[in-house]
């Protein structure tokens, strides 16, 4: 590949070629062919960048920043408006519309959003899933009784009256009322707790019904199905039993097939379970759902049966998928609910009906749902969405609270000045790093190099004595590694992934072995390693991590959990291993998911568009303990000021499909 060469243009050049050919063929006139021609070169760039639809009042300035799809000296001007787009669309015979989308290669919808139809078809496939789970359930009297004595004794379990809603109890009732549930709330706002005792409340009215826990990575299930155990003690032990323990990959439990990908953009056959082929469950419990782009999800609730409960965790704030899509942020957008919901919440939790008052989106939230979806009516999912406020790792005044909510606010101000204040009231310690130079300032390696200082002397120890990759000394070196990240908006550059894992390398690698080591090769002790695409057969996912120790006959071994096996640990021999790296530094959209006891976000030397509040929210709220940002102000400011706002439509299929 020549140097320079950018895949995502070439692929739209050669859209909008096709497009522009299939439209003079079937007898468009030239400037609507051209025009056509131009919507879907900027549409193949913005569903790169992750939206999955454009406006038609955004093409003008989205042709204009892209080279012509052809020779405009042959062809009229382009359109200067959203209604003239329209015309020259609806006339280039190469555009459908949602009541006869056909077989045409763009779908253009009443309100000016401009889709790939493969785009479109998923989320109306989409919509359709959604609605036919989050229709209500016949109301049971007798069952409604048990449920809310089963309630009662989990949430309150002094059996003391209730003075304010405790809105996990009241989504555990959401989600047993009905057959989907979508629960939004940052780290430490009760999720997992929530899920516990819904489970124990499922299993004890059916004790025979078949439960699964999903992620969408790896880390992300282990720690799911860790934090389940960790809470369940007070549950009877016959419920703990019945409990699932383990969790599972979104891939591995759809059944990836073997050379035929199974990821975003594969064919429906990718995948063993699908809408003909369902999966075999009555629960599903999706945990970062955030992390799920349209593709996945679509494929994945399609493949859950009609009858089973879906419930989708996450943190509407976090960072969309990494493919196209916001599906999370749109389904929890409004957590508004009916009189007949609340009354019947009120019921069930034994609760006066006047103290369920839902949380109120925020006015960055109703902003951005009106600009998502104009002329949608609230309460498109009404009676399935419940947000957590309330966290209870750290509050609102805590250092990472304050840090968390000023960035969500959008107040860079307030943000350097949390950042500045080093160690908060409640024991957490936050540092900013002034460091705007073009190359990781000195005190920023040397923080990298302190924060993996105990995982280099637990390295060290474990080589030492000679214990090798064994299960014990697996599972502590996993364990030392885990307490620290660095996190890096970028890939690339000398502020990026890959140059701070080649030279944390370098440090580390002498520091754990004592020695330089040979630069032929990358392996050595300690060595940690994320796979970077699925393999089925060996049972590894996009985004398992692995240590790097020495086998029993001396050769390296990559040892990685073996979660998805009822627990334990795998030994791989390094040739073995799908695609690779290092993984002393890793992309914020990597570590979804993952949470450590502190964390480095190092931000590029100047400002990018993948910089944003998001970005930064989702960095510092893996970190348990301490935040530590190393940036240049004016790059920092920047990044709170940005949204990474998505453009979709999935709260407009979900109208369509409702009746207007």
């Amino acid at each position: 590949m020549s140097p320079g060469f950018d895949a995502a243009d070439a692929l739209a050049r050669g859209l909008a070629a096709h497009v522009q050919r299939w439209a003079t063929t079937r007898g468009a006139p030239a400037g609507a062919a051209h025009a056509a021609a131009s919507a879907a070169q900027a549409l193949s760039l913005a569903t790169g960048d992750g939206h999955v639809c454009v406006w038609l009042a955004d093409l003008a300035a989205l042709t204009a920043l892209t080279a012509p799809a052809a020779d405009t000296t042959a062809h009229p001007a382009l359109p200067a408006d959203a209604t003239a787009w329209r015309q020259q669309l609806q006339a280039s015979r190469v555009v459908g519309s949602p009541a006869a989308p056909d077989n045409q290669p763009l779908v253009l919808d009443d309100d000016g959003r401009l889709y790939l139809h493969r785009h479109f078809d998923l989320e109306r496939r989409l919509a359709r899933r959604l609605l036919q789970s989050a229709a209500p359930l016949p109301v049971d009297a007798a069952a409604d009784a048990a449920t809310a004595a089963q309630l009662a004794r989990l949430f309150r379990p002094d059996g003391a009256p209730a003075a304010e809603p405790d809105w996990q109890m009241l989504a555990a009732a959401l989600a047993l009322r009905g057959r989907l549930t979508v629960v939004s709330g940052g780290p430490g706002t009760g999720k997992t707790t929530t899920v516990v005792n819904l489970l124990a409340c499922l299993l004890a009215r059916t004790p025979d019904a078949r439960v699964v826990l999903a992620a969408p990575t790896g880390k992300a299930a282990a720690r799911l199905a860790e934090a389940l155990r960790q809470r369940a003690g007070h549950l009877p032990p016959a419920l703990q039993a019945r409990l699932p323990t383990s969790a599972t990959t979104v891939h591995r439990l759809l059944g990836v097939r073997p050379g035929r990908g199974g990821v975003a953009g594969a064919g429906e056959q990718a995948f063993e379970h699908h809408a003909g082929h369902p999966l075999a469950l009555d629960l599903l419990v999706l945990d970062e759902a955030s992390m799920l782009d349209l593709a996945l999800a679509t494929r994945l609730l399609e493949a859950v049966p009609l009858h089973a409960r879906i419930v989708l965790l996450g943190d509407k704030d976090q960072l969309a998928a990494v493919e196209s899509g916001a599906v999370f942020a749109e389904l929890s957008a409004d957590p508004r609910l009916s009189a007949e919901a609340t009354a019947h919440l009120a019921q069930l939790c034994g609760l006066p009906a006047t103290l369920i008052r839902p949380a109120a989106p925020t006015a960055a939230t109703a902003t951005a749902t009106a600009t998502a979806a104009p002329g949608v009516r609230p309460g498109v999912l009404a009676d399935s969405v419940v947000w957590f406020q309330r966290n209870y790792r750290f509050g609102r005044d805590s250092g990472i609270g304050r840090l968390a909510a000023d960035t969500l606010a959008g107040q860079p101000a307030a943000v350097l000045a949390t950042l500045r204040g080093g160690q908060a009231g409640d024991g957490s310690a936050l540092q900013w790093l002034d460091d705007a130079g073009a190359q990781p300032a000195a005190a920023t390696l040397a923080a990298v190099t302190d924060g993996y200082a105990p995982y280099v002397q637990a390295c060290r120890s474990a080589l030492a004595a000679g214990t090798g990759a064994d299960d014990t000394t697996a599972a502590a070196l996993h364990a030392a590694f885990n307490r620290f990240r660095v996190l890096c908006a970028l890939r690339d550059g000398p502020r990026g992934v890959a140059a701070l894992n080649d030279g944390t390398s370098r440090r580390l690698r002498q520091a754990i072995t004592g020695a330089a080591g040979d630069a032929r090769t990358p392996w050595f002790a300690g060595r940690p390693v994320m796979v970077l695409r699925n393999d089925p057969a060996l049972k590894l996912f996009n985004g398992d991590i692995g240590i790097t120790l020495p086998g029993p006959d001396g050769a390296w071994r990559v040892v990685f959990p073996a979660a998805g096996d009822g627990g334990g640990w795998r030994a791989l021999a390094p040739a073995r291993l799908p695609a690779h790296e290092t993984a002393w530094a890793m992309t914020v959209h990597k570590a979804q998911g993952s949470e450590f006891d502190a964390v480095l976000l190092l931000l590029p030397a100047q400002r990018s568009r993948v910089l944003s509040r998001e970005l930064v929210y989702t960095a510092i709220t893996r970190a348990r303990q301490q935040v530590q940002v190393a940036a240049g102000a004016d790059v920092l400011a920047a990044a709170v000021q940005a949204s990474s706002q998505r453009h979709a439509g999935l709260l407009a299929r979900l109208q369509d499909l409702r009746g207007g």
